[in-house]
């Protein structure tokens, strides 16, 4: 089961993806226009099963490539990212800086809501920053409110698993060593191109993961280099608070960062960055100059 998210006039819908062209409208098949992928989330077997009617009920038929999609959840309540969970990527950046010390647990971060943006559309450049970087991700979805869940019991509370870029200013990273600045850029949280349901736990830990930039190949890792299981990503942060359906865990990156290259090879405005994991389907977001712009509300 793949649930998405696309724009129907002014309003956000949820549908269902049947094959790589056909998609259900399943808010509207039901009657239900306010319907979001965190509320099936929320509903779990329910949920599921509503998703199953409108696909039996549905008279109509939309054409995938017709819909602009956005963000599968593009209301998330929480947005965490893993630093340092790929053993490749740590020795690249232990070549790059000999002199770092790595700390001998998971180091998290929040990336704020705010970033969340949709599997196609553009990656602002910040004008305060040279130092634009992209950073290919399996995300995991919580399809369950839970605390203090065991490793060994984290695929219950798993609602699925998508494509995120964890878009990373690197300048604004390092002022400050919670990295939450670097990271929440708006635009910087690129995510889809849809949500995963039915992906077993063991399927997600042996996940090919590439990251081009204007076609060239610059990250090609699996998550079997994980050096956290999920089960202990998850014990690790229910321990600490609690996690709400569609709440959203970018899981790290494998090697191939632009700032461990030599020389650095930080994203321009016009560059296309294309993030594609086997089996979740792939997100791709061009680069564009930050207007830099007051925006009130």
């Amino acid at each position: 089961m793949k649930l998405l998210t696309f724009r129907r006039g002014a309003n956000l819908a949820v549908g269902a993806l049947l094959s790589d062209d056909e998609v259900v409208d399943v808010g509207s098949t039901l009657g239900m226009d306010n319907l979001t992928v965190r509320a099936i989330l929320a509903a779990g077997l329910e949920g599921r099963e509503w998703v199953r009617r409108a696909i039996a009920a549905a008279k109509q038929r939309l054409r995938l490539d017709w819909l602009a999609l956005s963000a599968p959840i593009p209301d998330p309540l929480k947005f965490f990212g893993l630093g340092f969970s790929y053993r490749a990527h740590v020795e690249e950046i232990r070549a790059k800086m000999p002199q770092m010390v790595f700390p001998n647990h998971q180091v998290w971060f929040n990336k704020q809501v705010s970033c969340v943006n949709g599997p196609f559309e553009p990656i602002d450049k910040p004008a305060v920053s040279d130092q634009l970087d992209y950073e290919g991700e399996l995300a995991v979805v919580i399809g369950r409110r839970c605390r203090h869940v065991r490793r060994e019991d984290a695929a219950s509370v798993i609602g699925g698993y998508m494509v995120c870029n964890d878009v990373s200013v690197r300048d604004w990273q390092m002022r400050s060593p919670t990295a939450t600045l670097g990271k929440s850029f708006d635009t910087h949280g690129p995510m889809g191109p849809w949500l995963t349901l039915d992906m077993s736990l063991a399927d997600a830990h042996r996940r090919q993961l590439r990251t081009l930039v204007n076609g060239e190949v610059r990250q090609n890792g699996n998550t079997n280099d994980f050096i956290y299981s999920i089960g202990e990503m998850i014990e690790e942060l229910t321990t600490v608070c609690t996690l709400d359906p569609g709440d959203i865990l970018a899981t790290g990156t494998p090697p191939g960062v632009g700032a461990v290259m030599s020389p650095p090879q930080f994203l321009q405005p016009g560059d296309v960055v294309r993030v594609e994991i086997d089996g979740l389907g792939a997100i791709e977001n061009r680069v564009m100059q930050e207007a830099n712009t007051a925006r009130h509300a």
